[in-house]
């Protein structure tokens, strides 16, 4: 593509949630915190993924589930993966991927992108996937089980999830409300779930995975102030692989909650010895 037309094209988008140097030509995105958030995330979830592979994804299908403008697809694509299928609700997204791919001249033949609600959509019709990204995307749906499902029918190895999560303690999903014409939300629903981070380990385990929860180590929290407070986490998921040896920090399964760790951690043992002698 020429400048002119990159510029232009670029610039007929009303909103870039990622910023991509297309020849160039930066994207303008909406909130440059953001920058900083995306560059901490592929230092902390994707690079060390790519390294437990042995250092690229050549030989992989991947799947990109929410995939916006394609920002995670075409790391995989620089990372040598042999394909990969995008799938988002909105149009804008779509039209977006493929322009950037066009733009960084990828060849056709090594992506597609569709424009469809994600649970109507057959993913069995484009076979089965090495790897799956669900990043961003699962507390913006109302059925996870559902969602995993899906995932797990087409899904040969390792599952990627980075999802924002409810602070309680335990196996839960809290409900939460979220506009639909926000353009990084849900395209059905408001009512949505956000898993504790013990409730998505038990969901992906219920389809055969084996996980682990990595620990953020970010040089910087700017726009990522959610992993800095513990209430959103990448999980690393694989049916087949042993993930003892991941090349990254992990956390434990549950972790006390930022008022737990401060006066109520104090008093919870006095709270568990008055109520063990009264109700006994």
């Amino acid at each position: 593509m020429e400048n002119t037309e990159i510029v232009n094209k670029i610039n007929s988008f009303s909103r870039w949630h990622y910023q991509f140097n297309l020849k160039g030509h930066l994207t303008p995105i909406f909130d440059k915190q953001l920058i900083n958030r995306h560059q901490e995330r592929k230092r902390y979830f994707f690079d060390p993924l790519v390294q437990f592979l042995g250092g690229s994804l050549s030989g992989k299908r991947i799947l990109d589930l929410g995939c916006n403008a394609g920002f995670w697809a075409l790391h995989a694509i620089d990372h040598g993966c042999d394909y990969v299928l995008g799938v988002d609700g909105r149009q804008m997204h779509i039209d977006q991927s493929n322009f950037v791919f066009e733009a960084s001249n990828v060849e056709k033949k090594r992506y597609d992108f569709i424009q469809e609600n994600i649970f109507d959509l057959d993913f069995t019709r484009y076979g089965t996937f090495d790897i799956i990204f669900c990043l961003g995307l699962m507390y913006h749906i109302s059925k996870p089980m559902v969602l995993m499902e899906k995932i797990s029918a087409v899904n040969s190895d390792i599952l990627l999830i980075d999802t924002c999560l409810s602070m309680a303690r335990g196996s839960f999903l809290q409900l939460v409300h979220e506009p639909v014409d926000d353009p990084r939300n849900a395209i059905d629903y408001e009512l949505v779930f956000h898993p504790t981070r013990k409730a998505v380990l038990e969901i992906v385990r219920q389809f055969g995975y084996s996980t682990i929860i990595l620990k953020p180590q970010f040089q910087n929290y700017l726009g990522a102030e959610v992993y800095q407070k513990g209430s959103r986490r990448a999980f690393i998921c694989s049916k087949r692989g042993n993930l003892d040896n991941f090349p990254a920090e992990k956390e434990p399964v549950d972790l006390p909650t930022q008022k737990e760790s401060g006066l109520l951690g104090v008093f919870r043992p006095l709270v568990h010895s008055l109520r063990k002698r009264f109700l006994h």
